[in-house]
């Protein structure tokens, strides 16, 4: 894997390649330039935004989403690349604001279908997107540039400069774009703390500077549109942490939270520290965020703080921490494994005092539930959201939007990061600030927003659906496969198995049901649909082996007959075995 280092990668990201064009100044006559997200825009997730200007293209972000209850099996969902797939040339590189999933989770699979495309980002992301790459063996098939805030790197056709904001991971920039057809402002996920845990505050003046230089389109984080004044500190969050390990006494404290909330993680760190607790970490994307996060500086505790997992049970429990994953209740996660009781070394009792540091993303409440109450059940006490000081949003909320949007000034507004009722309410607020309403776009994914000097409008509709990834399967899984797992989870399955020789049934059909009734406690049922089937093959004409036109009489016969008895609906699958051939 080619990594350009830090101060290097602008300057070099700036030397024009033989035979293209140098960028040019910002609103140049009669050139226009085009916004186009293909993700992020009415849902939370999968953020990606095209811009265009001339023959050039850039991208902002290429993350994923997680799947919603109706997706069974799928892993998580990409954006639809396709627009781009004749347009690979053109692509001058991705820009990344940070590195949350919904952010860089996407990029392996950009790469493998798009080929070697420069990617620029802060020392963070790039190193929690290159462990990613070696994950996915790309190590030796990409280019990664490492920035700092405030650098600023050409290619051809833009300018872009990082600007430090604050948000749940380190490294968190905003994005400023040139070109020839004007200026972009893009927040990336933001809040303004002004006590961050690493001392990097948002950058308010160079903000102000570039609101005053112009900005055409300001894009702008709206994930916590809805919420009144100001979010927190994420200081203040280790403030809770010292008060509830004091009130943890001699109890096992157990703490679940975001891998990638390196912030918080460090506090948990301190927090141990000051109590002479060692500290056990557990789950793998835990395990990785830590161990790059610390290789680079943005963590930082002595190496006896660590304990390895296997000797959890060599320390009594008040000296323990166990850190980890599973705060959104993933099944498969440690806790929810704790939870269930199914996990091999790590049992809860009621010596166990569990903090859940998260706020459930919308859609997992139900399964963060499930986990709180079966922790509860095993005797354990559990702190989460609205039980105790134990979160803090990335996100920015009412006040802090509209402080961006007075400071930006932007001619033209776009929401972005949100579900759609959260778009329109930062659209509301970029009124009540004085932007033009005529001059803000509540979009969505694949709208195309056209820009030049003295207008903007959307012009058009590109594609911009879902790709859904289920093991190594990559948009192998579509609606037809989605509606028959749906079936299968809420009806179940019923094959009939029919051995036939010289068109004549060998023994009786052999009935197996999955997920719809139990065979052995439905005899009559069972009775009922071989005779079904048999009466259907003694008045079938089987001269020609029409075992197709067979198999369909039987499909539609045994599922009238079993919604007529049960009222439900199984995929019925029959099953003829020709043994004569």
């Amino acid at each position: 894997m080619k990594i350009n280092e830090e101060h290097n990668a602008a300057e070099q990201a700036a030397k024009p390649k033989r035979g293209r064009k140098k960028t040019g100044a910002a609103h140049t006559k009669n050139v226009s330039f085009r916004v186009i997200p293909l993700g992020g825009l009415g849902e939370i997730g999968k953020n990606l935004t095209v811009i265009e200007c001339e023959n050039d293209i850039i991208i902002v972000d290429c993350g994923i989403k997680f799947p919603d209850e109706n997706m069974y099996g799928v892993d998580f969902v990409l954006p639809d690349f396709s627009y781009l797939d004749d347009k690979i040339t053109r692509i001058r590189g991705i820009f990344l604001t940070h590195g949350h999933e919904d952010h860089i989770g996407a990029i392996p699979y950009f790469l493998k279908r798009m080929g070697d495309i420069p990617i620029y980002g802060t020392k963070l992301t790039i190193g929690l997107l290159g462990n990613k790459l070696m994950e996915h063996k790309l190590e030796n098939k990409c280019t990664l540039n490492v920035v700092r805030c405030s650098d600023v790197v050409k290619v051809d056709g833009f300018q872009v400069e990082f600007v430090a904001t604050n948000h749940s991971i380190p490294d968190s920039c905003a994005l400023y774009i040139k070109c020839k057809g004007g200026t972009v402002f893009h927040t990336g996920d933001f809040k303004v703390d002004l006590t961050p845990v690493d001392n990097q505050r948002i950058n308010l003046s160079r903000m102000a500077q570039i609101g005053d230089e112009g900005v055409d389109l300001l894009i702008s984080d709206s994930t916590n549109a809805q919420k009144p004044g100001f979010t927190p500190s994420e200081s203040t969050v280790g403030e809770s942490f010292k008060m509830l390990f004091a009130k943890a006494g001699s109890k096992r404290i157990v703490i679940a939270t975001f891998a990638t909330n390196v912030h918080r993680i460090q506090q948990v760190f301190d927090a141990a520290k000051a109590y002479k607790r060692k500290v056990i970490v557990s789950g793998r994307s835990m395990v990785n965020v830590i161990k790059v996060a610390r290789e680079l500086k943005y963590l930082k505790f002595k190496d006896s703080i660590l304990v390895d997992l296997k000797d959890v049970n060599t320390l009594p429990p008040s000296q323990i921490v166990l850190l980890t994953t599973g705060s959104q209740g993933e099944p498969m996660s440690v806790l929810a494994r704790m939870a269930s009781n199914e996990h091999r070394l790590l049992k809860i009792t009621d010596n166990d005092f569990v903090i859940i540091s998260a706020t459930p993303i919308p859609g997992n409440e139900k399964t963060v539930g499930f986990v709180i109450n079966d922790l509860m059940k095993l005797g354990a006490e559990v702190i989460y959201q609205g039980a105790g000081d134990v979160h803090v949003s990335g996100h920015a909320c009412q006040e802090e939007l509209k402080l961006i949007q007075a400071i930006i000034k932007p001619k033209n507004f776009m929401p972005c990061h949100g579900e759609y009722r959260m778009l329109t309410i930062n659209a509301s607020l970029a009124k009540k600030v004085g932007i033009d309403p005529d001059h803000i776009f509540v979009m969505e994914n694949g709208d195309v927003l056209d820009i030049c000097a003295n207008k903007a409008y959307i012009a058009d509709k590109v594609p911009s659906g879902i790709t859904l990834v289920d093991g190594s399967g990559v948009g192998d899984v579509g609606n037809a496969v989605l509606k028959e797992r749906r079936k299968l989870s809420e009806e179940g399955l019923f094959i009939i198995a029919i051995g036939m020789y010289d068109n004549e049934v060998v023994g009786t059909p052999k009935i197996v049901s999955k997920g719809f009734v139990y065979v052995r406690e439905n005899e009559l049922l069972i009775k009922q649909v071989k005779d079904l089937c048999l009466n259907i093959i003694d008045a079938y004409d089987l001269s020609e082996y029409d075992f197709n036109g067979l198999k369909i009489d039987i499909k539609n016969a045994v599922e009238k007959l079993l919604f007529e008895k049960t009222k439900r609906r199984p995929i019925v699958l029959p099953m003829i075995i020709n043994i004569s051939h």
